[in-house]
């Protein structure tokens, strides 16, 4: 099984991507949503982000409010910092589960991985056997990505603010085996992923 990492900023274009691998036959794993799944009461990091930030993130039904820690952790370094620490490897174990699930029933299929913060974390990459092999990120020019996020309901300094806080295009370039260039229109990025899926087709392992 071929595990391939897609990343992007905001407005890059990778949930574009990621949506055309999946009608190329990967199957497509949302890691962003992961990290909703594992606040569930049940999740895998449910306990450890009340007992970290306390009943207070709790709404009535006992559910963790996301806009509430998110408040809490984006102004505060180290608060962001704890809830990585108990979130991501309960999004690491929920993807070695998958991943195991699925090398198991598709053993020649491809994966991919849709993250936003590859670079920045160690998402997909905490296991030996299963995590990402290759990787491949869409980018745009920053005026373009920006005029994408507002024209689907962002305010351009909220944009602008959250590409500062993300890995910049030289470091996803760098941590890339693939890049894609995404400045014109949806067709030319759905011609780019079509190429890069051949050239991952060439790299899979059987």
């Amino acid at each position: 099984m071929l595990i391939v990492g897609l990343t992007g900023g905001i407005g890059a274009g990778k949930s574009t991507a990621a949506r055309r691998f999946g009608e190329l036959g990967a199957t497509v794993i949302d890691v962003d949503a992961l990290g909703h799944v594992v606040l569930e009461p049940g999740g895998r990091a449910f306990d450890g982000v009340v007992a970290e930030f306390g009943p207070g993130v709790l709404d009535d039904d006992g559910r963790i409010r996301r806009p509430t820690l998110a408040g809490i952790v984006f102004r505060d370094p180290d608060a962001l910092t704890r809830l990585t620490a108990v979130s991501h490897p309960a999004i690491n174990a929920e993807l070695v589960e998958r991943l195991a699930a699925l090398a198991s029933d598709a053993p020649d299929g491809v994966v991919v991985l849709d993250m936003a913060i590859l670079v920045e974390s160690d998402l997909g990459r905490s296991d030996p056997v299963h995590r990402y092999q290759v990787v491949v990120t869409v980018e745009a020019p920053l005026e373009v990505r920006v005029a994408r996020a507002v024209a689907r309901g962002a305010a351009a300094p909220d944009v602008r603010r959250r590409i500062e806080a993300q890995a910049s295009e030289a470091e996803r370039r760098a941590a890339a085996d693939l890049v894609l260039v995404n400045g014109g229109t949806e067709a030319d990025l759905v011609r780019q992923v079509d190429a890069a899926w051949a050239v991952l087709l060439t790299r899979h392992p059987t």
